[in-house]
This record gives structure tokens, C-alpha cells and sequence, in this order.
């Protein structure tokens, strides 16, 4: 059985941090990019899971980032057929366009500053459904730092 794995996308440092502490707090194995441009899954052109694999449980990503929104970078993911199964996004500032395109792409959306217990709320539901019996992918983070 696995940890539940998170990529956590967050270009504020100090959220970065704060969010990834609380995801380690509940056991889970993060991978940390502060932008969507040095994360793996951006640079690859195609998704490398298998068709019995996934890279991650969560995608977490910040609306507003340098050289690649959360929005663009969660597009692309969907292009690539990513297989994530949970995918949340969170702003300070939510023009009305882009949560509707969020919520069109199946993200769950949270507003900064954010209640945590909000979120606490979220990992709660999505840990009671994840088969935890799943096959992980780790082909793509052979040379990534996670927590």
C-alpha cells in the first residue's frame, strides 16, 4: 500500500510550505514545484503512466503562476490524458471566466487566504476514495526532491 502522492504547484514560498507541511502531516509524499514550468509532468510531451498507473493521487495548483497558469498547466495535463483522479485550484483572485473553466475541467476550487479547514475538509472526502492498492508511476520523478 502507498502514501497518497500530491504535486503540489505554488509559487509563493510561504504557502508552498505551508501547504506541503500539512500534506506531510497526514502522511502523504509531495512532490513541490514553484512553478508548472520545472515540473516534470510540464515538460514531458505525453503522459508516461501506463494504462494501470498514475503519477499522482492530487494535483494542487495555484491559479497565478510565472510562464504557465494553473489553469494552462491543468489543460495540458487533461490533453495528455493524465489519470490523476483529484485536481484542486486555488487564487486569491478568481475572475469569474477562469472558474468556470475550473470547475469545467473537474477542479475543486479554494480561495485564498484559504480556510484549512476547508481543505482538511476535501482531503478528508478524497482519502476515503482512493483505492490505495493502485499502481503509482515513479518513471517521471527518478530525479525530483519530494517530501
Amino acid at each position: 500500500m502507498e502514501k497518497i502522492r500530491v504535486i503540489l504547484l505554488e509559487d509563493n514560498d510561504l504557502i508552498r510550505s505551508l501547504i506541503s507541511t500539512v500534506l506531510e502531516s497526514r502522511g502523504y509524499e509531495v512532490f513541490k514545484f514553484a512553478t508548472p514550468a520545472i515540473c516534470p509532468l510540464q515538460k514531458k510531451p505525453e503522459c508516461n503512466c501506463t494504462d494501470t498507473s498514475r503519477c499522482a493521487d492530487i494535483i494542487l495548483s495555484d491559479l497565478g503562476m510565472p510562464s504557465v497558469s494553473g489553469i494552462e498547466f491543468i489543460k495540458n495535463q487533461k490533453a495528455k490524458k493524465c489519470k490523476t483522479p483529484y485536481i484542486a485550484m486555488m487564487s486569491g483572485n478568481w475572475p469569474t471566466e477562469d472558474v468556470t473553466i475550473a470547475r469545467k475541467l473537474g477542479c475543486k476550487i479554494f480561495n485564498k487566504p484559504f480556510n484549512m479547514s476547508e481543505m482538511e475538509e476535501w482531503l478528508d472526502y478524497v482519502e476515503k476514495n482512493i483505492d490505495l492498492d493502485r499502481e503509482l508511476s515513479n518513471s517521471i520523478f527518478e530525479n525530483s526532491e519530494k517530501t
